[in-house]
């Protein structure tokens, strides 16, 4: 029988609020959950993607490793998101790898229960739908970031679209996160980004303590980094 933080996690899922009983009992009986240690890896790049990820506890990134030894992190996933319904939809290799950056317990959605949710539940293709144009969305928005914006706001950027409701949809404004692996997840190195964040902290944005990142005003935090200046 699947634990009752796995159950929780399930029912309480967007995508799940849909279902109908029979439909939520199939998933809750085909899903398992495996815990890991930070810094373990929950997926190998190129290896198949027989399951869809869920974070129950704790926060995943996904990353890949250059021909030059290189990680290139492409996002933070926290607690309350799913992930990897892309390459589970066309049953490609995962593109990818997927860390633990806290200790973290991690659902697991086999592709044939999937697929047999994508075929029988209306809602739920109607979610995938909206949650793929999410990801299209916040993937062309950091080549914008990338592309056109300070490194202020690409800090900003990074801490934004973990706060994105479609994404993330967990309520919250402090997140367990060190000031390197915001470095990290924006691409910068660590001495530019506390640079960025004592900025955003000056203004007033954001608290930074020992080991978390506290959003004091997250529609700020939305404008700039989105390229709107708060100055």
């Amino acid at each position: 029988m699947v634990k009752e933080p796995v159950r929780e996690f399930v029912e309480t899922s967007s995508w799940a609020r849909g279902l109908t009983p029979t439909q939520t009992e199939r998933v809750l009986h085909d899903v398992s959950a495996r815990a890991y240690s930070k810094g373990a890896t929950v997926c190998v790049r190129l290896t198949p993607s027989h399951e869809w990820l869920g974070v129950v506890e704790g926060m995943l990134k996904v990353e890949t490793i250059t021909v030059t030894g290189n990680a290139v992190t492409f996002a933070g996933v926290p607690a309350g998101s799913w992930l990897g319904e892309g390459a589970v939809l066309k049953g490609e290799p995962r593109p990818y790898n997927v860390i633990a950056m806290r200790d973290s317990l991690v659902a697991f959605v086999p592709r044939s229960t999937f697929i047999w949710l994508l075929e029988e539940s209306h809602p739920f293709a109607l979610w995938l739908i909206q949650q793929l144009n999410a990801r299209l969305g916040y993937y062309v928005a950091l080549v914008q970031s990338y592309r056109l914006n300070d490194t202020t706001a690409q800090v900003a950027f990074c801490l934004a679209v973990l706060f994105n409701e479609e994404l993330y949809p967990t309520p919250r404004r402090r997140l367990s996160i060190s000031q390197e692996e915001i470095g990290r997840l924006s691409g910068l190195s660590r001495q530019i980004a506390n640079q960025a964040l004592r900025e955003l902290h000056e203004r007033g944005i954001i608290q930074v303590g020992y080991g978390s990142i506290e959003v004091v005003d997250l529609p700020a935090l939305h404008r700039l980094a989105h390229g709107a200046s708060e100055r």
